[in-house]
């Protein structure tokens, strides 16, 4: 069973985070009007190797869909995780294409 964690949002670092065990693993963005441009994952080391990343990136995704967001996903890590859960491909803005 996948463990959930609750994300905040922290819109003065601009980044999505989870906080747990002392450690901040973050998803840091940009908005722009209905478009969220993801740019960066980061997991501390002491995390790694737990799945936390592809927590984040799924949390992150279902949060952006509650807000009707456009998602640009500039990040490799989101990228490779919407290859791998090609549902969430709907969020991404018309014209990008996933490998």
């Amino acid at each position: 069973m996948e463990e959930t964690y609750e994300l905040i949002d922290n819109p003065d670092k601009p980044q999505y985070e989870f906080h747990l065990e002392g450690e901040t693993p973050r998803l840091e963005y940009i908005k722009a009007k209905d478009k969220i441009y993801l740019t960066h994952t980061e997991v501390p080391p002491a995390l790694s190797g737990r799945g936390i990343g592809s927590a984040l990136i799924g949390a992150v995704l279902e949060d952006i869909d509650r807000q009707e967001l456009t998602l640009v996903p500039l990040c490799p890590f989101v990228a490779l995780y919407l290859q791998r859960h090609p549902e969430w491909k709907r969020l991404v803005l018309k014209g990008i294409t996933i490998a």
